[in-house]
């Protein structure tokens, strides 16, 4: 997929003001990604592809959520957490445990008015009520991501988690220490990339 297709594919779904908000978010990444090692250099000319789609792709997969929150794991440089508050109206609480970053995704939430807050501190520190939506892009094992979000998660959360090649291996240690109705989506970004979507998931 091209860049210019990954725009139309969002525009399709998400509508052109919501380009457009991800232009702005896109330009303010790559600038502070000259201050602190947000993405791979050898990713920027492919933003919309290799980032930004990669996370939008997980917005129609939550699908059916109930109500509560998006608690992104491990966000990083706000992917997929801010881009999950510019394209859905559900409060996303990112956590992300390094403080510049934090500080950049926080000025990202101010500048654009999103709904979302930051949580500068470990998946396994936080106490939250359940979430209806758990996301993490290239974070943990999936194994690990179970449990460390313990504390703001239950039966009704969805978890949307992308993963490389190694989805069906980290899915088969998984599933024998968890429960679950577990299945692989296919990334729209990457051939050998999948998306692992869970629900019910609940400890052996």
């Amino acid at each position: 997929m091209t860049e210019g297709e990954a725009r139309e594919w969002i525009a399709d779904r998400f509508g052109n003001a919501a380009v457009m908000r991800l232009e702005d978010y896109a330009e303010r990444l790559l600038a502070e990604s000259e201050r602190q090692n947000l993405i791979a250099r050898s990713t920027a000319n492919e933003l919309w592809t290799r980032h930004l789609l990669d996370s939008a792709q997980l917005v129609p997969l939550a699908k059916g959520a109930g109500d509560g929150e998006w608690i992104d794991i491990g966000s990083g440089a706000g992917l997929p957490g801010i881009v999950a508050a510019i394209l859905q109206s559900r409060h996303v609480v990112m956590i992300e445990p390094r403080r510049r970053r934090a500080d950049f995704l926080e000025s990202v939430i101010a500048a654009m008015n999103l709904d979302a807050e930051v949580l500068c501190t470990s998946a396994v520190r936080c106490r939250r009520t359940p979430a209806a939506i758990v996301s993490a892009r290239a974070v943990a094992s999936l194994d690990m991501l179970l449990m460390d979000s313990a504390g703001f998660t239950d039966l009704s959360t969805i978890w949307l988690l992308p993963k490389g090649r190694s989805a069906e291996s980290e899915l088969a240690d998984a599933r024998a220490a968890w429960h679950g109705v577990f299945h692989v989506e296919p990334s729209l970004t990457a051939a050998d990339s999948k998306i692992v979507v869970a629900r019910q998931v609940r400890r052996r």
